[in-house]
């Protein structure tokens, strides 16, 4: 097999949440194949610090702050983006936040804007404002990412409802916009020991609880999901869209059926 498929070079990626976990893993190899990567979020300075990894690996990285809930901020990210480099061939919609756990009888209503604005809302403004310039150059990659709450329900009501929209935005763009070479992908995490999923690893009792739900006994790495972003974006997916593809150590099939022998 020509492993030349899995390249990226040359192409101008744009990474939302990039400033850690899964963002900035994506965004490290997506470097690595070859690609020069804008990460985005908030808070500049820790955005620069992966700029600078992305640069040490001898490619260009950039740095962007972005409140992606704020369409006018999403604006200037891509506008900033064709300013310094002149393309977008990949978008990975990772970005996501969650500031309320509880029962959806006393959620509020601005916690649920909170979460459908990042979350739901901006894949749809910057998918939408990438794929116009994508549909320029011949083609595209976006890749938007879900949870497996979003495909099975979980405790976390709006969160859930907000990553189950992703997927569905993810397939209709998909059917729309294959006609212009963009392809449309989402990724579906598990748990992945990331700063968003604080609350369900970080506590002993609560790690060994989730832990024991998974087929493959142990939460997931950020590290994990790099690979998978490289696929979708590279010629490798070249024939994959509008698909959903969860990473999540077997948890979404249910508990483990056996346990191995000590």
């Amino acid at each position: 097999m020509d492993l030349s498929v899995f390249s990226l070079e040359g192409k101008v990626a744009v990474v939302t949440g990039g400033s850690r976990g899964i963002g900035r893993a994506a965004a490290l190899a997506m470097a690595d194949a070859g690609a020069h990567v804008v990460v985005a979020s908030r808070k500049i300075a820790d955005l620069e610090k992966v700029a600078a990894e992305i640069s040490a690996k001898g490619v260009k990285g950039k740095a962007i702050a972005t409140h992606v809930g704020k369409t006018d901020e999403c604006r200037a990210l891509i506008d900033q983006t064709m300013k310094e480099f002149g393309r977008i061939d990949i978008l990975f919609n990772n970005a996501g936040t969650n500031p309320y756990y509880g029962p959806l009888m006393d959620q509020d209503e601005t916690t649920y804007d909170i979460i459908m604005n990042v979350n739901t809302k901006s894949i749809f403004v910057l998918s939408r404002l990438a794929a116009k310039i994508m549909k320029e150059q011949g083609g595209g990659s976006i890749i938007n990412t879900s949870s497996i709450g979003g495909i099975r329900a979980g405790d976390l009501g709006v969160y859930c409802t907000s990553k189950a929209a992703a997927v569905m935005l993810t397939q209709v763009m998909a059917k729309e916009w294959g006609q212009y070479n963009i392809r449309v992908n989402a990724i579906a995490p598990g748990i992945i020991k990331t700063r968003l999923s604080e609350a369900l690893w970080k506590d002993p009792k609560v790690n060994a609880r989730a832990v024991s739900q998974i087929p493959t006994l142990r939460l997931g790495e950020p590290q994990e999901l790099g690979g998978m972003v490289v696929f979708l974006a590279s010629d490798a997916g070249s024939y994959i869209t509008g698909e959903t593809i969860v990473v999540d150590g077997g948890k979404v099939h249910g508990e483990p059926a056996w346990r191995a022998s000590k």
